[in-house]
């Protein structure tokens, strides 16, 4: 693997599950790989899990971390070619993305989506520009259309907690208070469709995502038939794709007692940060059925499986 972008990097999707499992399972059994290496984080945009389960599994690998919060931290940087620099934007993509991999030996890069334009947020002008300028494997740490590395998380968190050998997995659009990107959805369907799940996604009419990443899923707009005998039930909010960065009202969409009761006592999952009572309500989030904590704790694993395919390779 040279870099992790999306589930097309992944050559094997079980094998990937399965070695995440092995780190789980020996998590300082590698740690010689990294050593005397470098990875450098670069977030764009707020994180929790994402930067300190990366770092984590990194440092498990033996490497060192650099982590920079890009908007913060450094000059801003300019992403268009033969723009004019007279503005804000003191420093070029092409020189940063260049000096920064001479630095590091992997990259991980988190930039979000503007919501505004669909076709540049659908460029992934940031990540593209630090894989093309970079010369070093990068990895994608939530871009504006992908969350790889939540995604492969899900996966070894529904083989840990599945019952059956082909799960009904329900991945279900949820309230929110504002616009949120399409990436964990996105990138959700993209993971479960290489699998030999059942996926279904329920979302209100006009709330439903790409067909370049909904795939072979079915897709309902009555969230109550969708969530008919499910085995994992996964809540996430995203605005529109076809009113892009437009956020739905409906507040009945919120993930209650009475909504899992028309599952097969499914497991409740959710990426977090969740806003309770708004997506899910406590009673869900309190209850044994919320797989929520252990799917975070995943993130480590998912992040050292991918860390470790690359480090291999160099």
């Amino acid at each position: 693997m040279r870099n992790f972008l999306s589930v097309n990097d992944a050559p094997n999707v079980p094998e990937l599950v399965a070695k995440a499992a092995q780190m789980k399972a020996n998590p300082f059994g590698f740690e010689a790989l990294g050593r005397r290496k470098t990875l450098g984080l670069l977030f764009f945009n707020p994180s929790l899990r994402t930067r300190i389960s990366t770092v984590k599994a990194a440092q498990n690998l033996g490497m060192e971390t650099i982590v920079m919060n890009v908007t913060q931290d450094s000059w801003q940087l300019e992403t268009e070619d033969g723009a004019v620099m007279d503005g804000g934007k003191a420093e070029h993509v092409k020189e940063a993305a260049a000096v920064i991999g001479s630095y590091c030996d992997v990259l991980a890069v988190r930039s979000f989506p503007g919501l505004v334009d669909r076709e540049e947020d659908y460029q992934e002008k940031i990540l593209q520009a630090f894989v093309q300028y970079s010369g070093k494997p990068v990895i994608n740490m939530e871009s504006a259309t992908l969350h790889p590395l939540q995604s492969l998380t899900d996966l070894l968190t529904i083989e840990e907690f599945k019952k059956v050998e082909r799960a009904k997995i329900v991945l279900s659009w949820a309230p929110h208070v504002k616009p949120l990107p399409q990436a964990v959805s996105n990138s959700f369907a993209q993971w479960v469709n290489h699998t030999n799940h059942e996926l279904v996604i329920a979302a209100p009419e006009g709330m439903e995502l790409s067909t370049e990443y909904a795939g072979k899923a079915e897709v309902l707009n009555d969230q109550a038939v969708a969530l008919d005998g499910a085995h994992f039930v996964y809540a996430k909010n995203w605005s529109s794709y076809q009113h892009y960065g437009q956020i739905a009202d409906h507040p009945d969409w919120i993930i209650d007692q009475t909504k899992m009761n028309l599952t097969q006592e499914a497991f409740f999952m959710h990426c977090l940060p969740v806003r309770r009572n708004v997506v899910v309500s406590d009673e869900v989030m309190d209850s044994d059925q919320a797989i929520h904590i252990q799917q975070a704790s995943n993130r480590t694993w998912a992040a050292q499986a991918v860390l470790h395919s690359i480090l291999e390779k160099l």
